[in-house]
């Protein structure tokens, strides 16, 4: 029975109704991680009246978290944070049936969670290899689930594996060595967010359950909160990508030292996505090491940084044509050469991703555009005499 009051407010929308009430006091949506993606999404969707709430999550609450993990509070510092999003969640609605692991998702215990009825995956982690697990797990049970991603100011969310869409792995299919990902103590987030990218993870998540709207299935939406902008960008399956079929390939990344070691605290590895071998064959990643082969050869591409200014103040390629924060790329478009190679620099091969997302958008040719895998981080190892 559907508390009439409780949720009125989405009863008299035309859109959701009773039946769309319904449909979401009937759903289960699980959520890997209770911190700062994980807060937001799981306050609103125990208030939307989802009817079953599975939440994974083995860290405790620690202060550093409460500047932007909002369902947790200081009277729960040291509680674990699965068990201090329950008690909240049960406070605010007490209908809503919350299943807790306070555990680390792995690719030994994945499966057996995964496999309880769930209709949805939110995900809320903080680390790479938690990240290629739920695509892969998602793939083999065949659930749609909701990414989200924050970076200083900038956040991204868009949705996989939706009705045979595309996956994680489309949009990213290898991760980069370990040690070109910043993380998040060096790195930073405003605080507010991961409140804005995880409400619209559980937007899209009761979207999906009561089939309204258009999904970001096949679109990477892109928030710049310092600049206040949105962007999307279009992308789509691999067609010769192989099939994940067991979780292998995930098993790998959880052995390797550099990226997981599961000491009880997570490695807060939450920040910038990968870079791709080659990402849906538009446009191509290359190696520093291959960049200064090519010169050597006589290859004459342009260089652009789009890290920020104060980054590039810091430490830079001695040869760089121009630099442009990666949001900013498309102000500078026109003044780019397009009959020439053009080299994209970021500080781990993520931000100029994007950007040469943005400028294939715009009409610039994918196979001109090269995306430095590991961006300056992977340059100043390879070629520490370029570095200036």
């Amino acid at each position: 029975m559907v508390d009439i009051n409780r949720y009125a407010r989405h009863i008299s929308l035309p859109q959701i109704g009773l039946q769309g009430q319904k449909n979401i006091s009937k759903s289960n949506i699980l959520v890997i991680g209770a911190g700062g993606l994980g807060s937001p999404a799981l306050l609103y969707l125990a208030a939307a009246g989802v009817g079953r709430i599975g939440i994974i999550d083995f860290d405790d609450v620690d202060i550093s978290n409460l500047q932007r993990q909002v369902i947790h509070s200081n009277s729960v510092l040291g509680q674990n944070k699965a068990e201090s999003a329950k008690n909240r969640i049960n406070e605010l609605n007490p209908e809503v049936d919350v299943k807790i692991w306070k555990c680390r998702l792995t690719p030994e215990n994945g499966i057996e969670i995964f496999q309880n009825g769930w209709d949805i995956v939110i995900d809320g982690t903080d680390n790479l290899p938690t990240r290629y697990l739920i695509d892969d797990l998602c793939s083999i049970i065949d659930l749609p689930w909701v990414y989200g991603s924050i970076y200083r100011f900038e956040g991204q969310v868009s949705v996989f594996n939706l009705n045979g869409g595309p996956s994680y792995r489309d949009l990213f299919p290898d991760p980069p060595p370990s040690e070109s990902v910043p993380s998040c103590a060096d790195g930073g987030v405003l605080g507010v967010l991961p409140g804005v990218i995880g409400s619209i993870q559980a937007t899209e998540a009761i979207k999906t359950i009561t089939g309204i709207g258009q999904i970001l299935s096949g679109q990477l939406l892109i928030y710049d909160a310092e600049n206040m902008n949105f962007n999307k960008l279009n992308f789509g399956k691999i067609e010769d990508r192989e099939e994940i079929q067991d979780l292998s390939k995930s098993m790998a990344m959880f052995v390797d030292e550099g990226w997981c070691q599961i000491d009880g605290k997570s490695d807060d590895r939450d920040i910038e996505e990968p870079s791709t071998t080659e990402h849906n064959n538009m446009f191509q990643n290359i190696t520093p090491a291959e960049c200064v082969k090519r010169r050597g050869d006589g290859w004459n591409p342009y260089l652009l940084d789009v890290r920020s200014k104060q980054e590039y103040e810091q430490v830079r390629i001695s040869f760089t044509d121009m630099q442009i924060a990666h949001e900013d790329v498309l102000s500078v478009s026109h003044s780019l050469p397009k009959d020439r190679d053009i080299l994209l620099l970021c500080r781990s091969g993520m931000r100029s991703q994007i950007a040469a997302l943005l400028l294939m958008d715009s009409g610039f040719d994918g196979d001109k555009l090269f995306n430095v895998d590991g961006g300056i981080i992977s340059w100043s190892q390879s070629s520490p005499k370029d570095i200036e």
